[in-house]
This record gives C-alpha cells, structure tokens and sequence, in this order.
C-alpha cells in the first residue's frame, strides 16, 4: 500500500504538466489567423495542381494567414518605383506627372493582423513564372492593376528587353529574357455585348465573344463590377440587356451583375484547367464620391492626403462583394478572392481625383504608383503561399 501511494505521488506532478501542456496547446489553435474556406480551397487546389512546387514555397510565412484583414503603417521604403521610370503608367493613373504635389499618400504599406506580407521581388517573380504567361481579364480597374504589375516587374530589371503592345481589347507585356508575358483583356461586363436588330445587347447568358484568348493561360485574375454601375447608352455602353427570352432597357444593376457573374462561373468551370491554370478574382474596388461614407460629408476624394485609421470602413460593405463571394461558392473550380475591397475603402487619398489628366475628378480609380501596388503585393504573396 505504501508503494503504491508513493508511486501515486510520483506521477501525480508528471500528470499535471501533461494536462496543462495539452490545454496550452489547445488555446494555441483556437488562436491561429483564419483564411476563408474558398481561399483555402484554391491554395490546396493551386498546390495539387500547376507550379506545387512554387505554391509550397514561403508556406510557413503566409499559410494561414488573413491578408485582407489588417490596418495601413506609413512606411518609407515606398513606393516599389517612380513613376518617371515606368514607360507603362497611361495617363489617367500618372497623378504626379500631372501635378498631384503631396506625396505622402505613396508612403503606406499594407499590414495584416496575424502576418508579415513578403515585399515583392519581380526579379524572383520573373525566374519562378519564366515561361508562363499571366492574364488579367475585366475593365479599366483591370486595367490599374496590370499596368502596376508591370511597373513593379520591369523596375527590378530595367535592362531587360521587352516588348509592348497596346490594343483593344487585348494588350501584352513579354520581358523577353524570361519568356514571361503579362497579358491585358478588355471586357468590361465579362459577358457579351452583342449586336442585334434592336442595337446593342448586353447578354447576360452569353460568353463567346473573345473568350478563347482566356485559356490555356498559367494564371488568369478576373474582374468586373466598375461598368455595372454606369447609366446612360453613351457611358453603358449597351442599349437593352438580355436575360434569357427577356429583352429590356433596363432591370436592377445588382441582379444584373450576379446573373452576369454567374454566367462567369460556369464559363470557367467549363473551361478552366485546373491543373494548369490557376484562378483570382480581384475583388471590388470601391469608389470614394461619397463623404459621407466617412464621415465627412461634403468631401470627396478630392485633397484627401491619408488613409482612414483602423481596419474597418464607416460606410460599411458593397452588396457587390456579397455577390461575389456568393458566386465564387457556387463554383466547382477553386477561385482565389483577393479580397482588397475593404483595405481600399481605407484609402481614400489613394485616387486621381483632378490629377488624372483629362480634368475631371476621378474616384474611381487609383494613382500609380499607389494603391495597385499593393493588390499586387498581396497577389504575390497568395501565389507563395
């Protein structure tokens, strides 16, 4: 009897660690940095599919990690380049050539909560996607986000050879040494515009027109939303829309849009190689008309020089992005949401606003360098996850 309750004794503090240890444990994974299931799915996809390899490198950096979710930190090591260097900026995004005189809206890195974002490097980019071929497909936010790219990748090797070329609706960047192009779609809606006996139709069950230029790329990042909101033949672009038998002027944008998106979807699950294409939709990028949305309501972007404090938005979510999470869910292909909707709302001293050029006030798009930059960063960093 003795023995045994020595032994008891014993084991009795040997018993405890291993309790406490398993508890420390415990709380340890209840406090890891959460990544949305479809982004997850894409990533796990993306490394069983094309490039694994690539995939899997800088896992431990980023794996797990929300890199949408976090705050602005000024930070003078930006911008990734100058503006005057870039041969590739159109006019409506050269905010500094055109006279914008502050600059402190270019000295703003993108934190996450539970994360470091790796700082981007086009030279390794350029080595680890040699031969491949990149394509951004939507409209001119489409736009603002390749020509960024292209900046960010030539300023790390500026004496490589390249050739450009600049059409509608299909542009090209090819840094020839590495056999790597970075290709440009225009297609505003994704769905078809199409001529008919009553003018011009938006189809929204319709994706023909231009489509096949989409495959058979390594990396495809898709966007819409922007035109969606336009009124007007002139600045819409179409005269009826089409859904299905229905022909009208007009119906809610919103519907519109997810009828659209949906259209989308199948197109790509129909059409997309997993296991060799790897897919982003780049998130909607809010506009900045409105003061109100933060609290200042007779303002617009207009002389706004920093970011908004924190890590959410006054004016709260775009019914627009609930859309295309819902659509992305739908899918049986993995998209990867690069979610750069709220950490843009923040950023309302990032757009043109007089500065673009053509005298008007844009809030719609961003400055480069500037904001795109960073979707950029953050793209890169989901593609070494």
């Amino acid at each position: 009897m003795g023995f045994k309750l020595i032994s008891l004794f014993l084991l009795l503090p040997l018993l405890i660690l291993t309790i406490l240890s398993e508890a420390d444990q415990t709380m340890a994974s209840n406090k890891k940095p959460n990544v949305s299931q479809r982004n997850r799915t894409a990533l796990t996809a993306a490394a069983v599919g094309g490039g694994g390899k690539e995939v899997m490198k800088g896992r431990k950096q980023t794996s797990g990690c929300n890199l949408f979710q976090g705050k602005w930190v000024f930070d003078p090591s930006y911008p990734f380049y100058n503006y005057s260097t870039c041969p590739f900026i159109d006019g409506e995004f050269d905010c500094l050539k055109f006279g914008r005189p502050d600059k402190q809206f270019l000295k703003y890195s993108w934190q996450p909560d539970s994360c470091t974002v790796p700082r981007f490097d086009g030279a390794a980019f350029l080595r680890r996607w040699r031969g491949k071929r990149v394509m951004f497909v939507g409209d001119s936010l489409s736009l603002n986000m390749w020509e960024s790219l292209a900046c960010m990748i030539y300023s790390s090797v500026p004496d490589t050879k390249t050739t450009f070329l600049k059409r509608t609706p299909l542009s090209s960047l090819t840094f020839q040494e590495y056999d790597f192009t970075l290709y440009l779609y225009r297609t505003p809606y994704l769905v078809d515009i199409s001529k008919e006996s009553v003018g011009r139709v938006l189809n929204l069950g319709a994706i023909e027109d231009g489509a096949d230029a989409w495959k058979n790329m390594d990396l495809l990042v898709f966007n819409s939303w922007h035109w969606w909101t336009h009124k007007g033949v002139q600045s819409q672009g179409w005269d009826f829309i089409r859904d299905g038998s229905s022909l009208t002027r007009d119906m809610d944008r919103l519907d519109a849009f997810n009828k659209g998106l949906t259209t989308w979807g199948q197109w790509v699950d129909q059409n997309v190689d997993i296991s060799q294409t790897r897919v982003f939709f780049q998130g909607i990028s809010p506009t900045h008309y409105m003061g109100r949305e933060w609290n200042e309501p007779r303002k617009t972007c207009n002389g706004q020089m920093q970011p908004l404090t924190g890590s959410t938005y006054p004016g709260g979510s775009l019914p627009a992005a609930s859309i295309v999470s819902r659509v992305l869910s739908s899918m049986r292909t993995p998209v990867y949401l690069l979610d750069i909707t709220t950490l843009s709302q923040l950023r309302k001293d990032a757009h043109p606003s007089t500065y673009g050029g053509d005298g008007g006030t844009d809030c719609s798009h961003w400055c480069l360098p500037g904001l795109p930059d960073t979707w950029n960063q953050l793209l890169y960093a989901a593609l070494s996850m």
